[in-house]
C-alpha cells in the first residue's frame, strides 16, 4: 500500500497545495467541499453525498454488507495572516492553513485512490465498507455551540459506522515518526467569560462604593489555585486566563470587569468538578461586597483512543515502515472534536510526524514536510483495507 502511495504522491501533494492556496473557515468550505466531491466522482465513487454537516462531504465503498469503518479528515483553515513564501500561499487574506486540514484532506483522498483501486482488484474478498468522512468546521463552534462533528453526526454520516480512525499531522515531530496514545489523548476543552460587578466611582473616593477590579484581584488567585489545590495530582487540568477588559480612565473606578478564559481536563468526573470549583471562585465576589455572572461554555469531550485500533495501526506502520517509527506519547491538553466521533463508536487518531524544521501549529510561518503525505494515506488505507477483509483481530 505504500508503493501504491508513492506511486501518487504528486496527486496528494498537488491537492494539498490546491486546498491550501484556497483557505476556508469552518462552515464556509464550499470550494474545498466541490473540490474533494468532484475528485471522489473522478476516482471513481458513486456514492457521493454533499452539504452533510452543512458543508461536508461523504462517500462509501464495499459490499454494502459486513462492518464498516470510517475514515474521517477535517477540511477547515485558521483566521491567519500566512506569512510563508510559497508559490502556493493563501489568496485568501486573513485566512490559512496553519493547522494541517489541508493536508489531511488532500490524504484521505489519497486514501480514495488507494481503496478504489484495491476494491477493483480484490473487491470479492472485501467483507465490509468504509466510509470517508470530510468534515467542515473543526476548528470552531458556531452560534449555536456546534462543531464539524456534531453538525455532520446530526445528519447521521456516522450512522452504521463500527469503528473510525482518523491523522493529525504534528509539525514539530520527525517526518515519518507515528505517535500512538491508548486511552484519553486530547483534553476536553471549555471557556468560560464573567463579569465581576461593583459601584464602580471617582479613583479618588475608593471607599465609597465597591470596586471590582479589586474584587477581581482576589478572585483570580482562586482560580489559579484550583488545579493545584481542588484537583486530584494526578488527574492534568488546565485553567487559563485569557483576557481582562475594564475600565476607560485613569481616575475612575469602572462599574465592572469582564473575565474570559479555557478549561482543560482529561475525564467528565473532573470537568464537571471544575465548573464548580469555578463558581465558588467567584463567588468571592459577593463576599467583597460586589456580585458576578458566570458562563459556562461546554466544548469538545476529552479525546479517547481505543487501544484495540490503536493497536491496528501500530502494526500497520510497523509493517509499513518499520517498529523504529512507532512511538508511544502521553496525552496533551490540546482538544480536537474527532473525540465526538471516537466517543460514539471505537476509535483512535494517530499523529503523523511531518517536521520540516518551519513554523509551528497555528502560526503565520506553519509548514510541513510533504514528503510524510504518502505515508498517512498508506496507513489509513492499509488499516480501513485489513478491516474490510477481516484481517483485524
Amino acid at each position: 500500500m505504500l508503493k501504491k502511495a508513492e506511486k501518487i504522491k504528486d496527486e496528494i501533494i498537488r491537492l494539498r497545495r490546491d486546498i491550501h492556496a484556497n483557505p476556508e473557515l469552518g462552515f464556509e468550505e464550499i470550494r474545498t467541499a466541490a473540490l474533494v466531491a468532484d475528485t471522489l466522482a473522478e476516482i471513481g465513487y458513486d456514492d457521493v453525498k454533499t452539504q452533510v454537516g452543512r458543508t461536508g462531504v461523504t462517500a462509501q465503498i464495499g459490499n454494502g454488507a459486513g462492518p464498516t469503518i470510517g475514515i474521517r479528515a477535517d477540511m477547515d483553515a485558521l483566521p491567519i495572516l500566512e506569512e510563508t513564501e510559497h508559490d502556493f500561499q493563501s489568496t485568501n487574506p486573513g485566512v490559512m492553513h496553519a493547522c494541517g486540514h489541508d493536508a489531511h484532506t488532500a490524504m484521505l483522498l489519497g486514501v480514495a485512490h488507494l481503496l478504489r483501486q484495491d476494491f477493483a482488484e480484490n473487491g470479492a474478498n472485501w467483507k465490509g465498507n468504509v466510509r470517508l468522512l470530510f468534515q467542515p468546521s473543526e476548528e470552531k463552534f458556531d452560534g449555536e455551540g456546534i462543531s464539524g462533528a456534531t453538525a455532520m453526526i446530526d445528519d447521521k454520516a456516522m450512522e452504521g459506522i463500527d469503528h473510525v480512525i482518523a491523522l493529525h499531522v504534528i509539525s514539530n515531530l520527525e517526518s515519518g515518526i507515528c505517535q500512538f496514545h491508548d486511552g484519553y489523548g486530547h483534553a476536553a476543552v471549555d471557556s468560560f467569560e464573567a463579569w465581576i460587578r461593583g459601584d464602580g466611582g471617582h479613583g479618588a473616593y475608593p471607599h465609597t462604593g465597591s470596586d471590582p477590579l479589586y474584587i477581581m484581584s482576589a478572585v483570580l488567585p482562586n482560580l489559579y489555585g484550583i488545579p493545584s489545590r481542588y484537583i486530584d495530582p494526578m488527574d492534568p487540568v488546565v485553567i487559563s486566563v485569557g483576557q481582562v477588559t475594564a475600565g476607560a480612565a485613569p481616575n475612575v473606578i469602572p462599574a465592572e470587569v469582564y473575565i474570559q478564559g479555557t478549561i482543560r481536563s482529561m475525564t467528565d468526573e473532573v470537568r464537571e468538578q471544575l465548573w464548580d470549583e469555578i463558581d465558588k471562585a467567584f463567588q468571592l465576589a459577593n463576599v467583597l461586597g460586589g456580585s458576578y455572572e458566570l458562563k459556562i461554555h461546554k466544548g469538545y469531550p476529552a479525546g479517547l483512543n481505543d487501544s484495540t485500533v490503536n493497536g491496528w495501526m501500530r502494526g500497520v506502520v510497523s509493517d509499513l515502515v518499520g517498529a523504529d517509527k512507532v512511538r508511544d506519547h502521553r496525552n496533551g491538553m490540546g482538544a480536537e472534536d474527532f473525540s465526538y466521533m471516537s466517543r460514539m463508536v471505537p476509535g483512535a487518531m494517530f499523529m503523523l510526524g511531518a517536521s520540516n524544521g518551519k513554523g509551528g501549529h497555528h502560526t503565520p510561518l506553519f509548514d510541513i514536510d510533504e514528503d510524510a503525505l504518502p505515508l498517512g494515506s498508506a496507513v489509513l488505507a492499509e488499516t480501513a483495507r485489513r478491516y474490510v477483509t477481516g484481517e483485524l483481530k
